[in-house]
């Protein structure tokens, strides 16, 4: 697809879904590198309910790297593979502290130096902490949208997120995220896609029969 045509794809979004925003409470940068990684294979509705008694618990990156594993597990439990989930927090609080300063770093190399934080993570954070949009968080909304419209056939998260750099024009990036995000929940959903009501299905290159996730 054209730039031209992902501009117009985009502005149309932009007028559907006019409230489009991160969906993650936090105050901080270090809560909101919690809350990505608990909303992993998670919605951001159970880590909005689970992290209001942890960030109450857990005040400073301090308190997350010392506190008791098992307590913190426990914190985090209905986020699901939570005994991974916070080792990975303890691990990363404690390398924010050791080599960054206790700052929560501003690139994406170093973010994915932090244990728990892939890709899609890092320009989460990059996004909402620093307003930086060099790249494109591909979860599954964004992955779903993307291979339906047409503008990537991969399946691998890095590589359809190349496909859509090559396609969309920076100054959209930081609307991208969000956008997609809530077209995938309220509109292009993985099953039973509402596509009679989509504002883009002009651009779709599937038939509804033809969807697959």
């Amino acid at each position: 697809m054209k730039k031209n045509e992902t501009s117009n794809l985009i502005n149309i979004l932009k007028k559907t879904y006019p409230e489009a925003k991160c969906s993650l409470d936090f105050k901080t940068p270090f809560q909101l590198v919690v809350a990505v990684m608990l909303s992993a294979q998670c919605t951001d509705e159970r880590v909005n309910l689970t992290t209001p008694a942890l960030f109450k618990r857990c005040k400073t990156i301090e308190d997350f790297a010392n506190i008791d594993i098992k307590e913190l597990e426990d914190l985090i439990h209905p986020c699901g593979f939570y005994r991974n989930k916070a080792a990975n927090i303890k691990k990363c609080a404690k390398q924010i502290l050791e080599d960054f300063g206790g700052e929560v770093p501003q690139d994406m190399d170093s973010l994915l130096n932090l244990a728990g934080v892939g890709r899609k993570s890092a320009n989460v954070i990059l996004l909402e902490v620093f307003g930086i949009a060099n790249g494109i968080a591909v979860d599954t909304h964004c992955k779903r949208i993307s291979n339906r419209i047409g503008l990537s056939k991969q399946t691998d998260p890095t590589k359809i997120e190349q496909d859509l750099l090559k396609q969309i024009d920076k100054k959209y990036l930081k609307d991208v995220n969000h956008l997609f995000i809530w077209h995938g929940r309220y509109t292009c959903t993985a099953r039973n896609p509402k596509c009679e009501d989509c504002t883009i299905n002009n651009f779709c290159k599937y038939n509804k029969k033809s969807l697959t996730v």
